[in-house]
């Protein structure tokens, strides 16, 4: 009657089903429940195409990749007829009517499906009721990185996929078409590292309270570059270490000059160091990078240590010689550097201190200097030491010790020696 079909038209919550809806039987079945529910686990094929991968974390231990995420499977409650045979398309919004497949992605820290301008989703149906489900999706995931060789290292990272709820009674989850299934864009590339290789496979993951599940794993090897840290760390330490080598050839005598070049040296080296450590995780083991600071900041030690021992056995054997050259006067001769390293004042000649009172001794000693100079003007000896060749070549010889000439052979060839077996360790 009339009034019933206008009672039927007020009735807002009776929805007309869609078109589509009604092409494929979606109100006829339940799809709550996976296809052949009772029988044999539906397969459902999973390629993907690795679109970027957006960064790698040390810090934290993960890596972020965006990527193209596609299953296959067959529902024969979505059959429907065609006299073409073409399949129908249809966007995110069928999606939350129909069952698909509840893939997660193991370890993963975040994600999520891009939607602008709207959700990236794609679903196609075919006519004998295979479905194509296709998003493209970022995640961020855990990579358990080992540091012992860094950055000298390959790191070995995987994204896994695996079924939420379905162990592998009710799904079969595999790779749509074996090792071509995983496909990479041409222009990935990394700051930091080499993508070496992508490779897919898959296997089995067990939980004690729901059983055995599939698991799809996305291999990839990443080898870093190593010439920004040879910039940044290695070869800063390198200068730091030749630096402190410096120091062997300046004048022993040069208190000021070779303990600022060692204190600066050190610091320096420390600064290296902490600024290396600052962009790395806290972890328990010795990486490769600390082994050669740690070694270029002991050498760069070392060499402060020998100016120490260089400076306290020369002034045990200046105590020595001014003992062996006194004179029953109490007045001991020696040369114009000993006499400015003891007294501090100024020496053109070889002069004759008066040690045994300790007065202040500047004026006298130049007094005492130039009547010396005045009664020795023409020996030859004078002659000789006036002359820039000689002068230069008498302080070299005696202000030379033992320890920095061995110094000067032996810090470079020890070290020389540790930079080959370290690069030829590790490379």
């Amino acid at each position: 009657s009339k009034r019933e079909i206008k009672m039927r038209k007020l009735d807002s919550t009776k929805v007309r089903p869609l078109k589509t809806e009604q092409l494929l039987h979606i109100e006829d079945h339940d799809f709550a429940l996976r296809p052949g529910f009772g029988g044999s686990p539906i397969p459902v094929g999973i390629d993907v195409q690795v679109e970027s991968i957006d960064s790698i974390s040390e810090v934290d231990m993960d890596f972020t990749m965006t990527l193209y995420l596609r299953h296959y499977w067959k529902d024969e409650r979505l059959s429907f007829r065609s006299n073409k045979n073409k399949s129908m398309t249809f966007d995110g919004r069928l999606i939350k009517k129909i069952w698909v497949p509840d893939v997660f992605f193991v370890h993963s820290k975040r994600s999520f499906i891009h939607d602008t301008t709207v959700e990236n989703i794609m679903l196609r149906v075919y006519p004998d009721g295979n479905v194509l489900f296709s998003l493209r999706i970022t995640v961020s995931a855990m990579c358990f990185m080992d540091f012992s060789r860094f950055p000298l290292d390959t790191q070995n990272c995987s994204l896994e996929l695996e079924s939420y709820a379905y162990n592998e009674d009710d799904l079969m989850l595999y790779w749509k078409h074996g090792n071509k299934s995983l496909s990479t864009d041409e222009h990935i590339s990394l700051s930091q590292f080499f993508i070496e290789e992508f490779s897919a496979s898959s296997g089995l993951a067990f939980y004690s309270s729901t059983g055995w599940y599939n698991r799809l794993f996305i291999n990839f090897a990443l080898r870093r570059h190593i010439f920004f840290f040879v910039l940044q760390s290695y070869f800063p330490a390198m200068l730091m270490v030749m630096l402190s080598w410096v120091s062997f050839w300046i004048d022993r005598r040069a208190v000021p000059a070779r303990v600022s070049l060692g204190i600066t040296t050190v610091l320096t080296m420390s600064t290296i160091m902490t600024g290396v450590s600052a962009s790395m995780p806290q972890v328990s083991y010795i990486k490769a990078v600390d082994v050669y600071l740690w070694i270029s900041f002991l050498f760069v030690f070392l060499s402060v240590i020998e100016y120490a021992a260089v400076n306290y056995l020369t002034t045990i054997e200046e105590r020595k010689q001014l003992k062996k050259r006194g004179k029953a006067s109490g007045m001991y001769s020696m040369d114009a550097v000993q006499a400015m390293a003891f007294d501090g004042c100024f020496h053109d000649t070889d002069v004759d201190m008066d040690l045994s009172p300790f007065p202040d001794p500047c004026e006298e000693n130049e007094t005492r200097a130039s009547q010396t100079n005045i009664s020795n003007t023409d020996t030859p000896r004078l002659k000789r030491k006036r002359s820039l060749k000689g002068s230069v070549g008498r302080i070299i010889l005696q202000n030379n010790h033992v320890i920095d000439t061995y110094s000067r052979i032996i810090f470079p060839s020890v070290y020389i020696v540790f930079n080959f077996f370290y690069w030829g360790l590790y490379i």
